[in-house]
């Protein structure tokens, strides 16, 4: 068995009627490479037969501990059925690209089924131009960015001919476990938990100043201050101004989902950021940043002060292929409030550069340890607290956006080209009704928007300002 951390447990806790937390990619292929120029159902699963030898977690599901005083564990599960978790659907014509959405927003919206293994796929048949699509999701309890790569890395080949992997099958379900065992587990566990969570205290509290709200206590940054000089850690970079605005992404969302998804050309960016002095990063934010003014300028609710993003950072290794998440997060301002191109993208650079000073100054892993504080008993209340009571009063942040790099070159299902992969995200009463991620892959940035239905409902239009925003640049 495989037991959650306190991090994991905390993706299944926030799940609520407004909230979902599984992550998902949305393939667009070109079957041209294909036999008869098809792929169907039949091709993905025999694929997926091949290769679910590499991905264990797909047989995973949950095990709770009786009446939750402990976090839940993976097991095997003896009933473990593909044809469940592989299905088709299709589109009505002309299956363009907000058919598309539509479709992936009604899927992404549906919590995952707890009493099976945490994931789903869709092939979608129909779109315009002889395309297909595949869409997939997995809960984030299962997984973290970095490790959703490396599963579509495990389903994709580098030529249009599927290799051979070598791995035999010879999965046997484990013995579920039983009520008692896992009592006692939890028994022990629940008598050092002062001791295990001690030292990972002491270790964040002394940087609880970087972080949004709290960060505003008066007289924090002079205690933490203090215990970073008697820790002997060091100083931490200059505050930002980390006060979130109130907008129309801010506030209880609703289970209803937008989608919208979209392209830029990675070299442009590319060339904005020699031309700039920045990362490729840094011109990522600024085209978020610029977009999100003008949806905020068409909604008559620009703030005069600027939006805080949460970015999630991956700590896992390279070669670490263990389950679970392995994340931090930066918070930095989006200096969506200036009008002019150059001053906004200058001021994300350097506010970039001081978050990223930030990150490096706090330990790695102060977003698993601080989780870890908290009894597991009382997880979901804490998550219920945190998530829906805290924004109400107070957002801590506007949205999160992710810029996560893949590969430059194209890969292959069943022989399809893959032409694009949009990631899709999670939104929360407290990270906000919008999510940004974007994904580099074979030459271009490929973006995807999820948002509350009611909050963002003209999601389309906010990913259209993205190529406007470019342009913008590009001008400088």
């Amino acid at each position: 068995m495989r037991q959650l951390s306190a991090l994991d447990a905390q993706f299944l806790n926030v799940e609520s009627r407004g909230t979902v937390a599984h992550i998902a990619g949305l393939a667009i292929l070109d079957p041209t490479g294909t036999p008869g120029g098809r792929l169907t159902l039949d091709d993905l699963m025999e694929l997926m037969r091949r290769r679910i030898p590499m991905i264990r977690q797909f047989r995973w599901r949950l095990a709770e501990v009786p009446l939750g005083l402990d976090h839940p564990y993976w097991i095997e599960d003896p009933d473990f059925d593909l044809e469940y978790h592989v299905r088709e659907i299709a589109l009505p014509r002309p299956g363009d690209d907000r058919q598309l959405a539509d479709q992936m927003a009604r899927l992404h919206q549906r919590p995952l089924d707890r009493a099976r293994p945490l994931w789903e796929m869709y092939l979608v048949q129909g779109l315009e131009g002889g395309r297909i699509a595949l869409y997939a999701k997995i809960h984030h309890a299962l997984i973290d960015g970095v490790a959703a790569a490396q599963i579509v890395a495990a389903l994709l080949d580098l030529e249009p001919e599927p290799r051979e992997t070598g791995v035999v099958d010879d999965w046997r379900p484990e013995r579920p476990p039983n009520a008692w065992s896992l009592l006692a587990g939890a028994a022990a566990r629940a008598a050092v938990h002062p001791l295990r969570t001690t030292g990972g205290l002491l270790r964040a509290v002394p940087y609880l100043d970087t972080f949004p709200v709290v960060g505003r206590v008066p007289g924090i940054g002079a205690v933490t201050g203090a215990l970073r000089t008697a820790a002997r850690t060091g100083q931490v970079p200059p505050q930002m101004d980390l006060n979130a605005p109130r907008t129309p992404f801010n506030g209880p969302i609703t289970r209803h989902r937008r989608v919208a998804f979209g392209s830029l050309p990675l070299n442009e960016v590319k060339k904005v950021r020699h031309a700039l002095d920045a990362s490729v990063n840094d011109v990522v934010m600024a085209l978020c940043a610029t977009a999100l003014r003008r949806w905020l300028i068409d909604h008559d609710a620009l703030p005069d002060r600027p939006l805080v993003a949460a970015v999630p950072v991956s700590t896992r290794a390279l070669d670490d292929d263990t389950h679970g998440n392995q994340v931090s997060a930066m918070f930095t301002p989006l200096p969506t409030h200036l009008a002019d191109p150059r001053a906004r993208v200058e001021a994300m650079r350097d506010t970039m550069t001081t978050a990223k000073q930030r990150l490096v100054a706090t330990p790695e892993r102060w977003l698993q340890e601080l989780t870890a504080v908290v009894p597991a008993a009382f997880g979901g209340l804490t998550a219920w607290a945190l998530f829906r009571l805290a924004p109400s009063a107070m957002p801590p942040i506007n949205l999160v956006i992710s810029n996560v790099a893949g590969p430059q070159f194209p890969l292959y299902l069943c022989r399809a080209e893959v032409l694009a992969y949009h990631p899709l995200s999670v939104v929360s009463d407290l990270s906000g009704g919008l999510n940004i991620t974007v994904f580099s892959y074979n030459g271009n940035l490929d973006i995807g928007l999820t948002a509350c239905r009611e909050m963002v409902p003209d999601v389309w239009s906010l990913i259209g300002y993205f190529a406007d925003a470019l342009e913008e640049l590009k001008d400088l």
